[in-house]
């Protein structure tokens, strides 16, 4: 999982990324962070930066990823072999949901949870606003599954969303990278998914920060997941565009997990 650490804080950060990406996404925030925590970063095994010959499966079986369960393990099985616990997780749109279930599943692992940009669920329904129509979904798979690569470079400028070529460039280049055999089951599982009954179960003290002008995820998600939390919850708008506020908005980010977020959690 190309796993490394920085920094030497008494407090261990995890750096979880989302679909398409990789763990450089953070790298406009490490430097700042690991001066105060000790910061693990890794690499989902559908990224475009693993080796996929390093995968038990060699990367083939689209199985792996037919669910957010499997990853929720490999996160467990990850902090296990660690040695470490009572973690801040931070989990970027996918990775926070990914996160949401395996602290449902070890809370003991897991001291906080940072959730920035996560849905439970993509689509609409009369007693919920997830952002897209289910034909829209629809849509979007079909687009996947018949050319990833054209879907994936008009795809990276919409989520991005800021005025950013060099953002939209490096998250494009991961997100084509993707290999068809895991981005495509995987695309499937998230789009098509609902993890709503997930978030009803999490007592992990939680921040959820979500972009104002977010394509990806509307602002009513983030109320929704922390009306139904079980656990302390709360929610931090950022006034920016698009789905990536580590990559176009690095600063503000940083400044809510310094001003608000860790003084509950070390204070």
């Amino acid at each position: 999982m190309n796993t490394r650490i920085v920094g030497c804080g008494e407090v261990t950060m995890v750096l979880s990324h989302g679909y398409g990406g990789s763990q450089s996404v953070w790298d406009d925030v490490v430097p700042h962070l690991s001066q105060r925590y000790r910061v693990l970063l890794f690499d989902w095994s559908f990224s475009s930066a693993v080796d996929p010959s390093s995968l038990p499966d060699a990367g083939s079986d689209p199985s792996r990823y037919s669910s957010l369960g499997g990853l929720a393990d490999d996160l467990v099985s990850l902090l296990d072999e660690m040695e470490l616990g009572r973690v801040v997780f931070v989990g970027h749109s996918m990775a926070g949901m990914v996160g949401c279930l395996a602290s449902v599943r070890r809370p003991d692992l897991f001291a906080y949870l940072v959730l920035i940009g996560a849905s439970p669920r993509y689509y609409n329904s009369e007693d919920y606003e997830g952002g897209f129509e289910r034909k829209e979904v629809e849509g979007l798979v079909s687009s996947i599954e018949s050319d990833f690569l054209t879907w994936a470079k008009s795809f990276a400028a919409l989520a991005v969303g800021a005025d950013d070529p060099e953002s939209v460039e490096k998250f494009g280049r991961s997100l084509a990278g993707m290999r068809p055999e895991a981005a495509v089951p995987l695309a499937r599982t998230l789009f098509f998914g609902d993890l709503r009954d997930v978030v009803e179960k999490v007592e992990v003290p939680c921040t959820i920060i979500q972009g104002a002008n977010d394509f990806v995820v509307p602002v009513s998600v983030a109320h929704y997941m922390k009306s139904r939390m079980k656990g302390k919850a709360r929610v931090e708008i950022m006034d920016s565009d698009g789905h990536f506020p580590q990559l176009t908005s690095p600063r503000m980010l940083l400044n809510i997990i310094d001003s608000h977020l860790m003084p509950l959690i070390i204070g």
